[in-house]
């Protein structure tokens, strides 16, 4: 079934790039593998998947250790300061960073372990109440602050947008969102750079993709429905 599935998510960005002129090879898929299990994961793998995303550190740091060390993992849930010391040094990318005081505790992790850490700024672009991220008003201003943490570099832009039934309801959203890339990369700021947009889930990526996204993360549309825990 995964392998089925991930084909059809594969199809899917390959029509949606066509539509708007972009070449496939520039948006990665990130495989959602939060609560699945072990088994599911090693079989996403072997159909070639790389790239996983997980919401929670702990999860993350275990199955850092139980699968092949060439998988990029990706942060893409929120990131709470405590939590960091389980991620820095085991992660390709954190999705998640909305505030300086966890830039900094990455920064001081970091410096740590002499490693550096890449991280995309969230940005809510919707305004929702219920989910992280800061203003599109305010991320200009973020990105300069955490600009200045010399092991911290910024990449790009992440949002998590609002779940609807016509996926069309969130070309605003992302196409704000790269307008807000577009907007930052222009001031020229030292130590970032705007070359990732991480947005668009399994009921809307191929409008994200029409609008921009480098990275789209899919749970439900590789690995089935969610398992509650």
């Amino acid at each position: 079934m995964i392998r089925e599935n991930l084909l059809q998510v594969k199809h899917n960005i390959e029509d949606a790039c066509g539509r708007s002129g972009r070449d496939a090879s520039e948006v990665g898929l990130i495989a959602v593998s939060k609560t699945k299990p072990i088994e599911m994961l090693r079989e996403a793998y072997e159909a070639g998947v790389r790239d996983f995303g997980e919401n929670r550190a702990l999860e993350l740091a275990d199955k850092y250790q139980a699968l092949p060390k060439d998988i990029r993992w990706h942060m893409i849930g929120h990131l709470q300061r405590n939590k960091v010391k389980y991620l820095v040094g085991k992660v390709h990318l954190i999705h998640s960073v909305d505030s300086l005081r966890l830039a900094q505790e990455l920064q001081r992790e970091a410096e740590k372990k002499q490693v550096q850490v890449n991280i995309l700024v969230e940005v809510n672009v919707a305004g929702e109440k219920s989910k992280f991220g800061g203003s599109l008003e305010d991320t200009l201003q973020l990105v300069r602050e955490i600009a200045l943490l010399p092991s911290v570099h910024i990449k790009g832009l992440m949002t998590v947008a609002p779940y609807v039934q016509d996926q069309e309801e969130n070309r605003r959203i992302f196409a704000g969102l790269k307008q807000l890339a577009v907007d930052i990369e222009r001031k020229s700021i030292d130590n970032v750079s705007m070359n990732v947009l991480s947005m668009g889930m399994t009921g809307d990526y191929r409008v994200a993709v029409e609008e921009g996204a480098t990275y789209v993360r899919v749970g439900t549309g590789i690995f089935g429905d969610r398992t509650v825990t």
